[in-house]
């Protein structure tokens, strides 16, 4: 009985926290889709329009900050499962000196939180001449601790005999990397893709300090610009706004949703 009714009381939280979760996103659809009179007030019968989205669209320059949001975590999400993968495969297997300071270094990292750099990237940055850039808004971030740690310790779960036997076949270091640990990593690396991208899509702080105009300015900023009290707040062509930015991570999401959270899972139980 006591089982039954804690499984009944799981359920109901976890609804209520969906519910709660998911109104701010059920208010802006509504007050995106309807006229501007009914944004505050719900009516069944009340007309749909989309002359808000034409509004926002025409307002503001989404597709070019979308582009550059793309373009943005594509080139840290590449970098980082490159770089994380070889640091993750020297931690996991490789013999060397200092090998537990520099596994202490990384699990230290976790602990900094990125806001406390931001003078000291600026300050990197500018002396590169990379303000304003693709590359500047992604540079600190390309290397990501958590990405080697979790890695580090999905590795570490592949029997050595695998490596062994694809040493005896003639594989290099890199080519038991690339057919052994990789594939078998498979589950992990779509799991922290999808924090990568869900992340750093989402990152306001040091693309506003580092970008400057439209060419570089991913859809955070951008929205933040966008809906700037001095522009004029219409709170129905900012929920449009809002919806056009974070569409097309919600799609990717919603399409692929048993599969992230089956990576998840998986990654979970290594």
């Amino acid at each position: 009985m006591m089982t039954r009714f804690n499984t009944w009381l799981s359920t109901s939280a976890a609804w209520l926290l969906g519910l709660l979760w998911i109104l701010p996103l059920l208010y802006a659809f509504w007050a995106a889709t309807h006229p501007a009179e009914y944004a505050t007030r719900f009516d069944l019968f009340a007309p749909l329009t989309t002359e808000h989205f034409v509004t926002a669209w025409n307002q503001a320059p989404f597709m070019r900050y979308m582009l550059n949001t793309v373009i943005i975590t594509g080139l840290i999400l590449f970098f980082q499962l490159i770089l994380c993968t070889l640091a993750g495969y020297a931690l996991a297997r490789m013999q060397f000196r200092g090998r537990g300071l520099v596994f202490a270094l990384v699990l230290l990292q976790l602990m900094v939180m990125p806001e406390i750099l931001i003078v000291e990237n600026y300050r990197t940055l500018a002396g590169l001449d990379l303000i304003d850039t693709h590359i500047g808004v992604g540079l600190p971030y390309m290397a990501s601790a958590f990405g080697i740690f979790l890695l580090r310790q999905t590795f570490k779960g592949v029997p050595q005999e695998l490596e062994d036997a694809a040493r005896l076949e003639g594989c290099s270091r890199l080519g038991v990397l690339w057919k052994v640990y990789v594939p078998l990593a498979k589950p992990t690396y779509l799991a922290y893709g999808l924090v990568s991208i869900s992340h750093h899509w989402n990152n306001f702080l040091w693309p506003l300090v580092v970008t400057n105009t439209e060419s570089s300015r991913p859809l955070t900023v951008g929205m933040a610009i966008f809906g700037a009290p001095e522009s004029g707040v219409d709170w129905p062509v900012i929920c449009a706004g809002t919806l056009i930015a974070i569409g097309p991570l919600l799609a990717v999401f919603l399409l692929f949703q048993r599969r992230f959270v089956q990576s998840f899972m998986h990654a979970g139980l290594k």
